[in-house]
């Protein structure tokens, strides 16, 4: 190769692509990358604005559940706001730490990324200044003495040719240069970003765990002023049944909300089905109607084709009837010239062309939904086989009464504060927020009416309309809500109805 470009030079149109060249290296090689906004804050945001919606119609179901309270003095309710900003910051921390691993590992992979990138186009540089020097001493003569050679024509335009496709493949390689550059460009602005990103995260640690901190001083005062009330009122038979009708008002108020939703998504999915069917009815027919068009054309071709064969042939019996009727002797027709085999070969010029490294594509968030994750009918075979939700002891069982009160609707697990709460199965989160007498609490929907509870957290770690595995950690335990003991109050429910946790769930 690199002997024939010395005998061959190159077009003009590859020495102006050389000239682009150099003026790109001098802008890749001179311009500096500034720091650009981080992405980061954009998709909180959308994220949050998905979520708004659901979240205001639980906050309503809420505030709905609380006007029916008689009891307007709690002295749970005095804690709400520092165990919701604790349960809020410790969510945010876990966040954050997923963050900042998510995107220490996408630094990484533009890292690498850059280097293969840097790699390529240093290859590509040398390859093309090899090139520009060939040319360069080749010189541009050679093209006028090849067409006023005298040589044989079929030759010349051979030669010709080979030139043409040299400059095509100078061509393609400046366009491969081109983008690499470009895409080292758009790698060190990615990895800007992240680094940006990462620093935004850390100042957001910073800030939450002074909030974290300041939340659970703030609470520890109150809960020390408001430590009689808060027995008093715990052993308070009134206090107990109406913290049970506010649960089962909830579930009811929730098993509506997800079956309105259901009903609508269901609507939607019918409305769009029509759409594309009516789409597919109007494809097909404008594809009827090209095939149709297509055809036609087709048999207009092969009519004139037809003709203009016939028309020859009509030509050349006249052509023989004359040549007859001049009694002379009659000359075949001439055959069709075969093309010169060395014009019909095309030469190939070997090249690599390597393509710019390309980042794998974001998966865009999805829609919050209050319907479940798991398929229908798989709870329902997990009966005996779940796992414990939390690690601790059990001090409260399913029936068992509660003082003067009602009986246990769920069981309550002694746990240390902090300690992880894990999801029994596979849901999704359709609740997750304080309430009076269960503190931070989190239900998950587990398809078929099946759901479980979990109580009196520290922190909540999952947002509504979250899916979950089961073992995925969903929160904290603790002791929000004005509960005496650190743990986990747990409960279980089918239709609204309570189910003992103990048949379904390996203590």
């Amino acid at each position: 190769m690199s002997s024939f470009l010395r005998l061959v030079p190159v077009s003009s149109p590859a020495r102006r692509a050389g000239a682009a060249l150099c003026l790109a290296l001098a802008f890749a090689s001179g311009a500096a990358l500034g720091a650009k906004t981080t992405e980061r804050s954009k998709q909180k945001a959308v994220a949050e604005q998905e979520r708004a919606g659901l979240q205001q119609k639980l906050t309503a179901l809420k505030r709905d559940i609380g006007r029916t309270e008689s009891a307007k003095d709690d002295a749970a309710d005095t804690l709400a706001e520092s165990e919701q900003a604790i349960s809020h910051a410790n969510r945010a921390l876990r966040e954050l730490a997923a963050e900042q691993g998510q995107t220490g590992v996408k630094l990484q992979q533009l890292g690498a990324q850059r280097e293969r990138l840097v790699a390529t186009v240093a290859a590509q540089k040398t390859q093309l200044a090899k090139l520009l020097r060939e040319q360069y001493v080749a010189g541009n003569e050679d093209r006028i003495k090849l067409l006023l050679s005298g040589d044989n024509p079929n030759r010349i335009n051979r030669d010709l040719q080979m030139m043409a496709y040299v400059s095509q493949a100078q061509a393609r390689l400046l366009a491969a240069l081109r983008t690499n550059l470009l895409a080292v460009e758009g790698n060190q602005a990615e990895a800007q970003n992240a680094k940006d990103e990462l620093e935004e995260i850390a100042q957001e640690e910073r800030e939450q765990k002074t909030v974290l901190e300041q939340e659970k001083g703030r609470r520890a005062a109150l809960l020390a002023s408001l430590s009689q009330r808060l027995v008093a009122q715990r052993k308070d038979a009134g206090n107990l049944e109406r913290d049970e009708q506010r649960m089962s008002s909830l579930v009811d108020k929730l098993g509506k909300l997800i079956k309105e939703q259901a009903e609508a998504a269901a609507a939607e999915r019918k409305r769009q089905e029509q759409l594309a069917l009516l789409r597919a009815k109007a494809d097909a027919k404008a594809k009827a109607e090209a095939d149709a068009r297509a055809e036609a054309e087709t048999r207009a071709r092969q009519l004139a084709a037809r003709a203009k064969a016939d028309a020859r042939a009509q030509a050349e019996r006249e052509r023989l009837a004359r040549e007859h009727a001049k009694g002379g002797k009659i000359k075949p027709a001439p055959a069709p010239v075969p093309p010169d085999p060395i014009d019909a070969e095309e030469p190939k010029v070997a090249e690599r062309k390597p393509e710019p490294v390309k980042p794998e594509p974001v998966p865009e968030p999805v829609r919050p939904s209050l319907g479940p994750a798991a398929p229908e009918g798989a709870f329902a075979s997990l009966r005996g086989r779940l796992p414990a939700p939390v690690a601790g002891k059990l001090t409260a069982r399913f029936g068992s009464k509660r003082g003067d009160g009602p009986s246990w609707k769920g069981v309550f697990i002694r746990a240390a504060e902090g300690s992880d709460i894990q999801a029994v199965a596979a849901g999704r989160v359709v609740y997750a927020g304080w309430l009076r007498g269960a503190g931070n609490l989190i239900i998950v929907d587990h398809g078929s009416q099946y759901w479980s509870i979990y109580g009196n957290t520290q922190a909540l770690l999952k947002r509504v309309g979250d899916a979950v595995k089961g073992g995925d950690t969903i929160a904290s335990a603790g002791n929000s809500g004005g509960n005496e003991e650190s743990g986990l109050y747990f409960e279980m429910r089918l239709q609204g109805r309570p189910l003992d946790p103990s048949a379904w769930v390996k203590f």
